[in-house]
Order: structure tokens, then C-alpha cells, then sequence
């Protein structure tokens, strides 16, 4: 038996490693970035950074389904998942109340086969640094918008913590997470985090890492190596909301951080702004076009691609410009494999698993890249 109901009822599969002790996950997980990186010479293997077992979850994503007493948010199959324990105490509850004051609203979920109804799924996310959270309703249309703004006040009187709430229009028939319309139902915009000292905002449609303690000290380290490295020079590269270009940034470097979603980098931006270095730019770019006009090689340049990896042509990219150093940061070993047979001109000096994603079979992993 686990600590989850939803799993040992066999109601919810996702963390399929909930069953094993912490330290099992953890050995099985490194033995598969072990496996991944074989035909690779690591010069040194981290220890790996665990993560709390409960409650370490900032953001839940609920699909939205009707069942006999009305709206139920958890899995498509009318499944309530509001008490899952990834979630903290605070996070739960507020999922309670919404989906009680849901109920109460006559509100009803989006039905796929009926294609009927108009709530499809509710986001929240939670800042680690004061508590405060993100409610997101992601609607088929603008037909209960008017419902929702009308009674806003009584869900923020029985959940204080919402500080901002929106609602985003997906009107496409398929399990499309959100839309481009974002509408804002209160003043406030944007969550305060802060990591490690170092303040970061988070927007609706944001990447944003969903372990804030482990991602802490993932951005330390990575500030840390940089450090060692008496870097002059950084770019970032899929920097998000700037999370590993603030860490390493000071007066006395300059720092690049590029990223495709423009509301990210004026996340970023206002982060700068806040610590009050004139050395760190942002720029809302695609990686591989902004590699296209990059020709002058940093000292050390920071990558965290999503799951695909680089890819061959930024991988050439780094080839070419041939920084001295590269940190990558990886969330899909095969992927990082991959990409590390096109870096041919680097060995691999560190590697360490940090555990975003615990009782699944999920992790990041940073690796040390030098040239040789």
C-alpha cells in the first residue's frame, strides 16, 4: 500500500513508482540516465538531488466531467483527484471549494461526444514563496464568462489565496490543453515566486518548472558551476521565465536569455528589472533563429529544450560557435543521448539527476559539457 488512495484503489496510474520506497525510485532512476549515457565517458557522476514525496506539486491540471452531483475536476472519467497528495493542504482545498462553487453555479463540463457543455479543464498553480495561487478556467466559448465574473466574489471570499484568475478559450473539438485568448477576471496578472532569493513571475500561459524546491537547487547549482567557470559571458537559451539566466547574472556578466513565448520573457523582464541588473537582456526568439544570428561564441551557454532535446541544427550551432562550456539541463535522457553524439567536440565533466518528478519515471538531469 502507498500514502495515495487514487492509486492503491487503482483510480489514477500516474506516479507508477509510488509503490517503491523513495530510495528505490531513486536507484531505478539512475540506473536509466546511467543506461542512457553508456556510450558516454563521464568523468564524474553527482550524487542525486531527491525531492519531498507529498505536497511538493505547484501546479494541478484538472479535467473538468459531470457526474450526479455535478461538476467533478480530476480525470476525464469522472474521477475527483482534489486530494491528491502531490498537492498541499492549501492546494486541495482550494480545488475543493472550486469545484463546489462550480457545482453551485449549475456549471457544466465540456462533453467530447455530446460536444455539449463548456468547461474543459481547470488549472492552479501556487507560489512556494507567499502562498498565493493561479486559478485558470479553460472554457469551449464565451458563454459563461459572464456566470463566473458575476460571482467571483464568493470564491475569493472562501479561497483568499486566488490572486489571479482567468479564463482561456479553447474552442477546438480535441483534448487541446488551452487556446490562444487569455481574459483576465481580476486586476492582478501574474504570481511572485522566489527562489533561492531571486524573484520570478509566473503568467498564465508561463512555463514554469512543477517542483519549486528541487528547481531551486537545479538553478544554485547551475549558478554555482558558473561560477567556478569565471564566465564573462551567458546565453540562456529556452530560458522560460529566466530561471537559470537570474541565477547566474551580475554586473560583471553578460547574459542572454532567449525564449520563444514572449509572456515568459516579460516575466523575465520584470525580474531584471527587479534586481536592477543592466547586464541581463531577454529577447522573445525562437532558438534556432536566434542561432542563425549568433555567430560570436560566450563563455558558457545554458540549454533547457523541452522533451524533443536541441536537436541537430542547434546542436551544429554549438558545434560552430564553440563556447567553451555548455550546461544542459535535460528532462528526457534519450533525447540528451541523442544530442550528445552531435556534440562531438565536447566530454562529458559532471553529471547529476535532480528529481523534479517523484513516483514517476521522470527526472532532470544536468550534465557539464566541455570542450575538449
Amino acid at each position: 500500500m502507498s500514502f495515495c488512495s487514487y492509486y492503491d484503489t487503482k483510480v489514477c496510474h500516474s506516479c507508477s513508482m509510488i509503490d517503491l520506497f523513495y530510495s528505490e525510485q531513486l536507484s531505478e532512476k539512475s540506473a536509466h540516465l546511467h543506461k542512457a549515457l553508456e556510450d558516454f565517458t563521464v568523468n564524474e557522476w553527482l550524487k542525486p538531488t531527491s525531492s519531498q514525496i507529498k505536497g511538493f506539486r505547484n501546479k494541478a491540471k484538472m479535467v473538468a466531467s459531470n457526474g450526479e452531483e455535478g461538476i467533478i475536476l480530476g480525470l476525464s472519467d469522472e474521477v475527483s483527484l482534489i486530494g491528491c497528495p502531490l498537492y498541499d493542504i492549501s492546494m486541495q482545498k482550494v480545488l475543493e471549494h472550486t469545484q463546489n462553487w462550480l457545482r453551485s453555479l449549475g456549471i457544466k463540463a465540456y462533453d467530447i461526444k455530446k460536444k455539449k457543455g463548456e468547461l474543459k479543464y481547470v488549472l492552479l498553480t501556487r507560489s512556494s514563496d507567499n502562498g498565493e495561487m493561479m486559478l485558470r478556467f479553460v472554457l469551449r466559448s464565451h458563454g459563461i464568462i459572464s456566470r463566473l465574473q458575476g460571482n467571483l466574489e464568493m470564491l475569493i471570499s472562501i479561497a483568499p489565496e486566488l490572486k489571479v484568475i482567468t479564463v482561456n478559450i479553447q474552442p477546438i473539438h480535441m483534448a487541446i490543453l488551452e487556446g490562444d485568448e487569455e481574459i483576465f477576471l481580476t486586476e492582478a496578472t501574474r504570481l511572485e515566486e522566489k527562489l533561492n532569493g531571486i524573484p520570478l513571475f509566473i503568467r498564465s500561459k508561463s512555463f514554469f518548472q512543477t517542483n519549486p524546491e528541487v528547481a531551486a537547487k537545479l538553478y544554485k547549482t547551475v549558478a554555482n558551476w558558473t561560477d567556478e567557470l569565471e564566465a564573462k559571458t551567458v546565453i540562456d537559451l529556452f530560458c522560460g521565465v529566466g530561471g537559470f539566466a537570474l541565477h547566474v547574472a551580475s554586473n560583471e556578466r553578460s547574459v542572454i536569455g532567449i525564449e520563444i513565448e514572449n509572456e515568459a520573457i516579460e516575466c523575465a523582464k520584470e525580474s531584471a528589472r527587479a534586481l536592477g541588473i543592466e547586464t541581463l537582456t531577454f529577447k522573445a526568439l525562437d532558438a534556432v533563429s536566434f542561432s542563425t544570428e549568433t555567430s560570436r561564441a560566450p563563455d558558457v551557454v545554458i540549454v533547457n529544450p523541452p522533451r524533443r532535446g536541441l536537436g541537430q541544427e542547434l546542436c551544429k550551432w554549438l558545434e560552430r560557435v564553440s563556447p567553451n562550456d555548455i550546461l544542459y539541463s535535460s528532462c528526457n535522457a534519450m533525447s540528451l543521448a541523442r544530442d550528445l553524439e552531435w556534440l562531438k567536440s565536447y566530454e562529458c565533466l559532471k553529471v547529476q539527476l535532480f528529481d523534479m518528478f517523484a513516483h514517476t519515471q521522470h527526472y532532470e538531469t544536468l550534465v557539464h559539457l566541455k570542450k575538449k
